[in-house]
């Protein structure tokens, strides 16, 4: 009998430590590239979440409250603000992405293309360069890195804590202009051939006003945003996945 009271005890401290885990594991799936898509079965996402627990569980540290109505509702608070925090600083760099492809499609006169064809309404460079970089991301070993990242964020977020407020903010901030500048760099081959091309059109507008200049210029925009896109792409995806892997690796490290 004592064996097996101290049996329901250790089954019922994992439990807990499953509980606890599973609420940061969950709030982090649901916004995690591939893993927490809009087009993914909840079922899907709620077996995806179950494995990312049991591989997270056996290594979290921490040491967990007594199994009261209390600390359950701060768990729940604490571990899913964490699992949120983490999850959207991966998906900044999805909007990044996103980012990056409306800006090229928009210099390239390509935006309106297949703009519905997507569950998020996005251009055609912005969907081909959104489902490129998450089938990359994915054989690059996406959900190995997510497990190292939340088993390392008990280290940097601890169970059952409140982070700083003006630590969140100031972190925020800085991973939306890292996005931002990101998905400008992302997108400066296209800003320069725009640049050109409507310099080009300047000159040969001015030099014969009578040419329809937009007629002719029309196909060479779009013909060299698609060859562009073709050249441009593997480049892009490499520089999009080495700030991925340098975000998982350190993801509280001030990026500017």
């Amino acid at each position: 009998m004592t064996a097996a009271a101290e049996l329901i005890g250790v089954l019922q401290m994992e439990i807990w430590l499953g509980f606890a885990v599973f609420l940061r594991v969950g709030a982090t799936i649901a916004l995690l590239p591939g893993f927490g898509e809009q087009s993914v079965p909840v079922r899907i996402k709620l077996v995806i979440a179950i494995a990312f627990t049991l591989v997270v569980a056996p290594a979290a540290p921490g040491v967990l409250p007594d199994f009261t109505i209390n600390a359950m509702v701060v768990l729940a608070m604490t571990e899913t603000i964490a699992g949120v925090l983490i999850g959207l600083g991966i998906r900044l760099f999805v909007l990044a992405l996103q980012t990056a492809g409306a800006i090229a499609a928009q210099s390239t006169s390509l935006s309106q293309i297949l703009g519905g064809a997507a569950i998020e309404p996005l251009p055609a460079m912005g969907y081909i360069l959104t489902v490129g970089a998450i089938a990359l991301a994915v054989l690059a070993g996406l959900h190995v890195k997510a497990a190292q990242l939340l088993i390392h964020s008990y280290v940097l977020l601890p169970m059952g804590l409140f982070a700083s407020g003006s630590d969140v903010a100031d972190w925020g901030l800085d991973q939306i202009a890292y996005a931002f500048e990101l998905a400008f760099l992302l997108a400066a081959p296209f800003l320069l051939m725009s640049a050109l091309y409507n310099l080009a059109l300047g000159v040969i507008n001015k030099a014969m006003p009578q040419l329809m200049v937009a007629f002719v210029g029309a196909p060479v925009i779009t013909l060299g945003g698609l060859f562009l896109l073709f050249l441009a792409t593997p480049i892009m995806l490499s520089v999009w996945l080495s700030a991925l892997d340098q975000f998982m690796a350190s993801p509280f490290e001030a990026r500017r």
